[in-house]
């Protein structure tokens, strides 16, 4: 009898391909509710997860035969890392995946944001020609700040290189990183040089709103930020204090604090004043956290995870 997976998420089906032509058994079941799922999850040695489906102790209960858990996606924070370790479960994650598409959209925010993309181009179809109005800034002589040196941060270093920056990396848990595109530096020199700081942390119980009043008070320069990691590595309220008073210059946010588990379930009027501050700010771009989602991407996150599964 062959070994089943189950598909929770919706992903590539590249991944269903590769793992059926390798003896495994699949099943769609992205359409059903979270009783359903647990219903039926005991038949399964595999389960194919994004960011909707929480494991939880009392879906690891009904997961008897599970073997191990893949999630399309670089954040873990929906899964109970410690019961699967006493299970002896194994965790996938594909960061590899869509480290590209991130840092190139960590690029497309701040170059838009620099060079008033988003207004002019508003301005110039309703007929209004403001060159002065929307004069951009460069990017070359500025210091980048990347906090958290992963594959995100990595990535963004590379194509950071041709810029004329100069690239700078805070990692609590990685060392001797410097190369040819970064230097590693510790917490007082990254708040000290820093002019652009862009986020690429895991969510943890450590790194939940990390970047708070306190921590944009430490950066001696005004500063930009971009957010493209977990909307809860961010102090909604800080960054808006910030934006006000002028310590933060502008800010990039492909995530939010309020985003829910499934973060298509964002809706306006349940989120705060904070919120409706940051929509109606020039100086704040928004995205609906689509920095890893590209045609390329999409692809490869399931490429990764076929790769990581068939070494078992």
């Amino acid at each position: 009898m062959k070994p089943k997976v189950i598909f929770i998420d919706s992903v590539h089906p590249i991944l269903f391909e590769r793992l059926e032509q390798n003896g495994y058994e699949c099943h769609w079941r992205n359409d059903l509710n979270r009783p359903e799922i647990l219903s039926i999850l005991p038949n399964y040695v595999g389960a194919i997860i994004r960011s909707k489906f929480i494991f939880d102790e009392e879906v690891f209960e009904k997961a008897t035969q599970l073997k191990w858990i893949a999630r399309s996606g670089a954040g873990m924070e929906n899964i109970d890392a410690q019961i699967a370790n006493e299970k002896n479960i194994q965790l996938f994650n594909s960061p590899e995946g869509n480290r590209d598409a991130v840092a190139e959209h960590c690029l497309g925010m701040i170059l838009s944001l620099f060079n008033q993309l988003k207004r002019s181009d508003n301005e110039v179809r309703n007929a209004q020609w403001n060159r002065e109005k929307n004069r951009g800034l460069e990017l070359k002589g500025k210091t980048f700040g990347i906090l958290g040196y992963g594959f995100m941060g990595q990535a963004l270093a590379e194509r950071l290189a041709g810029f004329g920056v100069k690239t700078i990396a805070h990692d609590k848990y990685k060392a001797n990183f410097s190369n040819d595109l970064v230097t590693e530096v510790g917490l007082n020199r990254f708040f000290r040089e820093t002019d652009i700081l862009s986020i690429h942390l895991p969510l943890t119980e450590e790194t939940t709103f990390i970047v708070n009043e306190s921590m944009l008070n430490k950066f001696e320069n005004k500063i930009y930020l971009i957010n493209t990691a977990r909307g809860k590595n961010v102090k909604t309220s800080a960054l808006v204090n910030a934006l006000k008073s002028g310590k933060v210059l502008g800010a990039c946010l492909d995530v939010l604090e309020y985003e829910k588990t499934s973060f298509e379930d964002l809706k306006k009027e349940d989120l705060p004043a904070e919120f409706q501050y940051l929509t109606t700010s020039e100086n704040v771009i928004l995205t609906p956290h689509v920095a890893g989602w590209t045609q390329q991407s999409y692809f490869k996150l399931s490429s990764v995870l076929a790769d990581k599964i068939l070494q078992l």
